[in-house]
């Protein structure tokens, strides 16, 4: 889908992802003590062996259109989810469990943040669909209704607010 921007003024091919790095718990730990309490790759992430968390996406329909892009996002898990889903992360066979949802998305002014979820796991070395559970939150809106292109444009471009995407 070739698209010249609104916010931007470039020619764009395609709409890309935003994809958050972290959680935001991340973020509270000190700098000097992640390398001892954070444990984490690109798809999952426990800090001090008490909160855990597994990146999925959140895929937003594209209004008019058969496409949609995708929120790489975290979501909390409890202990027992996370370890099943260790022990089976490549199957579609487990879940779908329960997450709070652990970033703040900039482009929304009202906090993001613990949003109530559902994980989804896909097997085929896909990440899971994260699944919003109805809400008031203009992010659901967005989720449930779709999107026009503009605003997808925007969402993707708020993501310089915060640095870590």
């Amino acid at each position: 889908m070739a698209f010249r921007c609104d916010i931007c003024g470039n020619a764009h091919d395609g709409l890309p992802d935003v994809a958050y790095r972290w959680p935001d718990h991340y973020f509270s730990i000190p700098e000097s003590e992640r390398n001892k309490r954070v444990h984490g790759t690109t798809d999952i992430c426990s800090i001090d062996d008490e909160d855990f968390f597994v990146r999925g996406v959140i895929l937003i329909p594209i209004k008019d259109s058969k496409d949609s892009f995708g929120l790489g996002v975290w979501v909390s898990q409890k202990r027992e989810n996370f370890k099943t889903y260790l022990a089976n992360f490549d199957s579609a066979e487990i879940g779908p469990f329960f997450g709070w949802l652990c970033n703040r998305i900039p482009f929304y002014d009202e906090d993001t943040l613990a949003l109530k979820t559902m994980a989804h796991f896909q097997g085929n070395n896909q990440r899971p669909l994260i699944k919003l559970e109805p809400s008031e939150h203009p992010l659901y809106r967005d989720y449930a209704e779709g999107v026009t292109l503009d605003r997808a444009w925007a969402i993707v471009h708020s993501r310089n607010q915060i640095g870590d995407t």
